[in-house]
């Protein structure tokens, strides 16, 4: 059965950060991602994995016979995005008014930080400063230290290629039905501000602080948190719902315990964190998986990325999948009857041009 995207052709101007990961979005789900390289330039930041299932063109755009080519292709693609600064492809040409021009139904994605307006659009930022702005970066980590650096998840991806990939799907299925294009403006700014919904639900709502590290969900409760284990490594529990608390109590020997029968009394909490932070020091990480995985506790062990792709559950669900002897993660989400596994390995840049130039009819 053909995947979802199939049949649907995308422009990818070669960048960083959330564009390749939303091209591998796209790829992954079947679509014909085109992805436009400099010649002989191999894009920065782009390795197997968030390289794969596309093909590559090389073109030059800052020569007119390549920018022609590269405006010939845009009218025949269904949808094109690019991680440019604003005005970058407006001054090459190939911005979205000339785009839409050559081809009215095209969705014409833009990938940003900050946005393609604003007093800041033009600035450099990365993953970390675009959170920081909107609120998320400053919830995240301990009450008595700085907050920490989530990787780039919350920035780059969540906040960034997620909300592209998602605009691009709900362009193309306008697009599909009036035959009418669209520009798609996705800052990092606004897909982590929108990511932090929850949490304004609940400020509103009385029942979050605005305080990093004291909340039920940033690592305050002694519920919700990881746990250092007799051998250095780490268990976390999010035994939220109280018949979840009532089953961790059991298995860790505190039912019953004073100290733990109202779970959200917070100012309890220390205390309770730290007898359970006792107890979890005093068995391996092993034994408490034993204890506890697969119940009702919400118990999982702590792995790192090497430890991973090993673990039962992950090799049952072929989560990570091995590919010319490398590991990586497989395509999500899935759908029935589709073929999982990426579509093709990453391109060299430039290996297809010839191909796609004659299929396209360029």
């Amino acid at each position: 059965m053909d995947r979802p995207l199939t049949g649907l052709r995308i422009l990818e101007f070669a960048g960083i950060g959330p564009g390749p990961f939303c091209g591998m979005l796209l790829a992954d789900m079947g679509a014909d991602v085109v992805r436009i390289d400099r010649p002989g330039v191999v894009p920065q930041g782009v390795g197997a994995i968030t390289g794969r299932g596309r093909r590559s063109v090389a073109l030059d755009l800052k020569k007119e016979g390549d920018r022609e080519t590269a405006l010939a292709l845009i009218g025949k693609a269904d949808a094109l995005f690019e991680g440019f600064r604003p005005g970058v492809m407006e001054r090459m040409g190939l911005g979205p008014d000339v785009a839409l021009a050559q081809n009215p139904a095209l969705v014409y994605g833009r990938m940003t930080g900050w946005g393609q307006s604003g007093p800041l659009a033009s600035a450099a930022g990365h993953d970390l400063n675009y959170i920081a702005l909107t609120g998320a970066l400053h919830a995240m980590g301990r009450p008595d230290s700085p907050p920490s650096p989530p990787l780039n998840l919350v920035g780059d991806y969540g906040g960034g290629a997620l909300f592209l990939a998602f605009g691009l799907v709900a362009g193309l299925l306008r697009a599909r039905g009036t035959g009418q294009g669209q520009v798609i403006d996705a800052a990092m700014t606004d897909g982590s501000a929108l990511l932090t919904a929850l949490f304004h639900d609940l400020m509103a709502a009385g029942m979050w602080q605005d305080k990093r590290g004291t909340n039920f969900l940033d690592g305050a409760a002694p519920f919700y948190d990881t746990y250092e284990c007799a051998d250095g490594e780490f268990i976390a529990i999010g035994a939220i719902e109280p018949q979840f608390y009532s089953l961790l109590l059991e298995k860790v020997g505190l039912a019953g315990d004073p100290d733990f029968a109202n779970q959200m009394d917070t100012k309890k909490w220390p205390l309770m964190k730290q007898r359970m932070a006792a107890i979890f020091r005093q068995k391996t990480r092993e034994h408490w998986t034993s204890v506890m995985e697969g119940t009702d506790v919400c118990f999982a062990p702590v792995l790192s990325m090497s430890e991973a792709p090993h673990h039962p559950h992950n090799k049952a669900r072929e989560t990570f999948i091995s590919v010319n002897g490398g590991v990586q993660p497989t395509a999500a989400p899935r759908f029935r009857d589709v073929p999982n596994a990426p579509t093709k390995p990453a391109p060299h840049p430039g290996e297809h041009t010839q191909e796609v130039l004659r299929e396209w009819g360029v």
